[in-house]
């Protein structure tokens, strides 16, 4: 009677152990397969497609490429964030710096994935306490630029961060406030460039695009 309570027991232990197996071999292969839908969607087609080009706007004859639709989609903005985070993980980045506005969107969330310092370059009338500041021209008339003083050390390492790169007008800006706060920018990034108009040759510091829009 014991050998057949003790066989039974055995066999119930068996089947638990085989569960337990499928069952985490599943979940294994539903990992992998998400994991391979987010791997599909890597191509710069995909990403390209994910951002909507707006015509005439702010003014006629410019077209506005709008990267809300970017943000609609959540696996074109995890594609993006872990491109900028493949970026600059491992370079002892002392802040992000982000421009006024959608530069605030995607910088904040790398300074939180390189767990470093985010700042805010703004336009004037927002930053409340002192501060640097700014003029310069941009694709489609001229503007100030202002970053609180304390923001950026002495010494920082910074990247900065837009969601486009058109003639340069604002990342120079950003540049040179950087500067007059003691610190230095080892690269200026963005999601956007528009190769047609030459911003990067045109900026005081390596440049680093995640999409250019004449890939394919």
């Amino acid at each position: 009677m014991n050998k057949v309570k003790t066989s039974i027991m055995g066999a119930a232990a068996l089947a638990a152990i085989f569960l337990a197996f499928k069952m985490s071999t599943h979940d294994t292969k539903n990992h992998v397969s998400e994991k391979h839908v987010v791997e599909n969607k890597t191509d710069p087609s995909y990403l390209k497609n994910s951002v909507r080009v707006v015509p005439d706007f702010p003014k006629k004859g410019i077209q506005f490429f709008d990267i809300t639709t970017m943000l609609d989609d959540p696996k074109a903005f995890q594609i993006c964030m872990n491109r900028l985070e493949a970026r600059y993980k491992g370079q002892h980045i002392d802040a992000i710096v982000g421009l006024e506005s959608r530069g605030f969107i995607f910088g904040a969330a790398l300074a939180d994935r390189l767990k470093t310092a985010f700042a805010l370059v703004r336009k004037p009338g927002k930053l409340p306490a002192e501060k640097f500041k700014v003029d310069y021209k941009k694709e489609y008339g001229s503007d100030i630029f202002e970053l609180h003083k304390g923001s950026i050390k002495p010494g920082h390492k910074v990247v900065v961060i837009d969601d486009l790169i058109a003639t340069g007008g604002t990342a120079n800006a950003a540049i040179e406030l950087i500067k007059m706060a003691g610190g230095t920018v080892i690269e200026v990034a963005a999601i956007i460039e528009i190769p047609e108009l030459k911003g990067r040759e045109k900026i005081k510091a390596p440049v680093y695009t995640v999409l250019q829009l004449n890939e394919h």
